[in-house]
């Protein structure tokens, strides 16, 4: 029988993956593959395998069928019984294919190109103020706020009642703002946004806060130019 082994040096985490599902569905399939590619003996006869795994010659063929089936190793014949060959790349990753069969969390976080795990990264980038312009813009100015121009002055404030989560959902819903912003300890802001108008234009954004509730003070802070 003619079994195809190339590539697996091109691809051998998948190679490595596949081997270990493949021996993790059934125990004696795991048996007879740590007996196969055991000792420096290059192929082991189906009686060789009964010796170390199981008496019952039925348990062996099966076993050895399927993991030939997967091309993990080669049916060969030794003095007319069959027997099975070691292949090379197996042979140099037999523990490493042992160990994450034996370990579904192993074999589940294990990367392969069909299953890229990346890695998280904080970067931090620093941005000069210098040539920085600030001007000064009352709420009554910002188109996204246009509405407030119709408010009489004299009526209570109620921004002292509202919680930081309300104020915030609040001001989102006026500006259009979508995503979720989730509060936690080093944040430096409350919510950033891009779709504040000013002037007829869009204008990035964000929202800051000087205390835990939200008090009349709190602040847009936008760039301009």
């Amino acid at each position: 029988m003619v079994h195809s082994v190339s590539d697996l040096g091109s691809n051998p985490n998948e190679n490595i993956d596949n081997a270990a599902r493949v021996i993790c569905r059934s125990r004696h399939r795991r048996l007879v593959f740590t007996a196969i590619y055991t000792g420096k003996r290059r192929s082991k006869t189906v009686s060789d395998l009964m010796k170390a795994t199981s008496p019952i010659r039925t348990r062996v063929l099966d076993a050895g069928k399927k993991l030939a089936d997967a091309e993990l190793v080669k049916t060969t014949k030794i003095n007319g019984q069959t027997a099975y060959e070691k292949i090379g790349f197996y042979q140099s990753n037999r523990q490493r294919i042992l160990s994450l069969a034996a370990s579904p969390a192993k074999l589940a976080a294990f990367p392969t190109k069909r299953s890229l795990r990346a890695t998280a990264a904080v970067v931090q980038i620093q941005l000069s103020s210098r040539g920085a312009r600030h001007q000064h813009v009352s709420v009554d100015e910002i188109d996204s706020f246009h509405r407030v121009r119709s408010v009489d002055s004299d009526e209570p404030e109620i921004g002292d009642e509202l919680s930081e989560a309300q104020f915030k959902s609040g001001m989102q819903k006026i500006i259009g703002e979508g995503g979720r912003f989730k509060d936690w300890g080093g944040e430096i802001a409350d919510l950033f946004a891009t779709q504040l108008r000013l002037g007829g234009r869009r204008r990035p954004t964000v929202k800051r806060h000087p205390g835990l509730r939200v008090k009349a003070t709190s602040t847009f802070t936008s760039s301009f130019g």
